[in-house]
């Protein structure tokens, strides 16, 4: 019975220690004479921001002495302040080892909202509860679910390579199912998949436009992207098939997919989906036709369709930068077991490198930047040895090198993918009234967008970081 008090005893200061600290960092403070960067209206300097309830409660002038009267401050004199960035394209599912670690390293890179693009709900489901449990230790996650693929799906749980991401629909009514038990579970938004048929594709728009949801992902094999965005697809992944559309035998390669598409040799889904892209990838890129590529464009730029192209994930393979040694220092960021395994699998990688499908990525966003078309940046993390967080930088300086300015690249790692969800209005911008989400910099990213890397502190929902704190995330000394 003694033993059985004692414990209750530790409890109550247990939870006790736990009420006083979330009350502590959610304390009102001001963060002073700092140059304000927003991605809308650009750069101010000398300003001094209130913090309060995890939100940005006042902006004043920083010589305004009447803010800091019974306030704690923090003297930001020369620093850089930005909104939290996003990395809009992550995976919680995809390795085991690495999930319980993926909070901290976003938070110690300066990403303070993520999209999860595909993974299944007992996953996914299970780090968004906790994420939504503790808001000021944890980026905002914001989750699809499962791939919703069609038959034979790809990510089915048939290798390391492909995990279970998605659920297999053999038919519309299939789709109609397993949509409604994702809307039950508040995803907040779709992912559609390669092996969908059009039909099945077209239910699935239908039914996520009558909920109010986004779909996004991959152009299905069985369509073109014409047909997929007129049917009502709100964002691509990759840019994954629009080669095959912008192509001057657009029509003979479509009948070609649908062939291939019966599957006469019963492959996996894995395999059929690399055996089309194997036969059509790369003559569809060097069949561009420019006019047809241009009312791609267009179509694009009309509908708001969200582009992720996913930059660094292709760029990292076609030059193997995972080989360099300073990315080999990085892996010291990681857990022990996943640094080890990711090491062993990385000394069997042929350093051998074709950087035709890169390089067409990277011409393509450069064209396709001269358009109003919405961009986001997303990494795939941690698919292809992309450290969580880290990856995310490498992909704002692969935005620049294709014609973004360092302000636009910034719009699209904060205010965009807010405006994907229609979170604009209380997401990445630093303006009153809009969540306290914000990256404090050592330097200008507007001088040069490798500043985004340069950390001083972070806030997350109103909880102030210290270098030294996120240092400490990432393993540093």
């Amino acid at each position: 019975m003694r033993l059985y008090f004692h414990f209750l005893v530790i409890l109550v200061l247990i939870l006790q220690s736990c009420t006083e600290s979330e009350s502590k960092i959610q304390d009102t403070y001001v963060l002073s004479n700092v140059t304000l960067i927003d991605p809308v209206d650009g750069s101010e300097s000398n300003k001094s921001l209130l913090i309060k309830d995890g939100k940005i409660g006042q902006i004043f002038e920083a010589n305004d002495k009447r803010i800091f009267e019974g306030y704690s401050r923090y003297d930001l004199t020369g620093k850089f302040l930005i909104p939290g960035l996003w990395d809009a394209h992550v995976h919680y599912a995809f390795n085991d080892s690495l999930r319980s670690s993926m909070n901290r390293l976003f938070l110690a890179h300066g990403i303070t909202s993520v999209r999860d693009t595909g993974g299944p709900m007992e996953i996914v489901g299970e780090v968004k509860k906790y994420t939504k449990e503790h808001t000021t230790t944890s980026p905002n996650v914001f989750f699809a679910g499962p791939l919703i693929d069609g038959t034979p799906n790809v990510y089915n749980d048939s290798s390391p390579s492909y995990p279970l991401l998605s659920i297999e629909n053999k038919d519309p009514e299939e789709i109609v199912q397993n949509t409604a038990g994702l809307i039950a579970s508040e995803v907040d938004f779709l992912k559609a998949y390669e092996m969908l048929t059009e039909e099945q594709f077209k239910s699935l728009t239908k039914i996520a436009q009558e909920h109010k949801l986004k779909v996004t992902g991959h152009i299905p094999l069985s369509m073109n992207l014409f047909s997929a965005v007129e049917a009502g697809l709100n964002g691509m992944e990759h840019l994954r098939n629009l080669e095959m559309t912008a192509a001057s035998n657009a029509e003979g390669l479509q009948r070609q997919r649908l062939g291939l598409l019966k599957n006469k040799d019963d492959l996996s889904g894995g395999f059929l989906r690399l055996l089309i892209h194997q036969k059509q990838r790369i003559p569809a890129i060097k069949a561009e036709d420019a006019e047809r590529f241009k009312k791609v464009a267009k179509l694009l730029e009309e509908k708001q369709v969200f582009q992720t192209p996913t930059l660094v994930l292709y760029r990292n393979y076609a030059t193997k930068a995972f080989k360099d040694s300073s990315f080999l220092k990085e892996l010291n960021k990681l857990p022990e077991f996943v640094r080890n395994e990711w090491t062993s699998q990385l000394a069997l990688i042929d350093t051998t490198t074709d950087k035709t499908y890169s390089n067409w990525m990277l011409n393509t966003v450069k064209k396709l930047r001269t358009y109003d078309i919405p961009f986001m940046t997303g990494t795939d993390t941690p698919i292809g040895f992309l450290i969580p967080g880290r990856s995310l930088h490498r992909e704002l300086e692969l935005f620049v090198m294709t014609g973004f300015s360092n302000l636009e690249a910034l719009q699209a790692a904060t205010v965009n993918p807010a405006s994907f969800f229609e979170l604009d209005d209380e997401l990445g911008r630093v303006k009153e009234g809009y969540r306290a989400d914000l990256l404090i910099l050592d330097a200008n990213p507007l001088d040069d967008i490798k500043n985004t890397q340069k950390s001083y502190a972070l806030v997350k929902d109103g909880r102030f970081y210290s270098k030294e704190e996120l240092h400490a995330m990432l393993n540093l000394k």
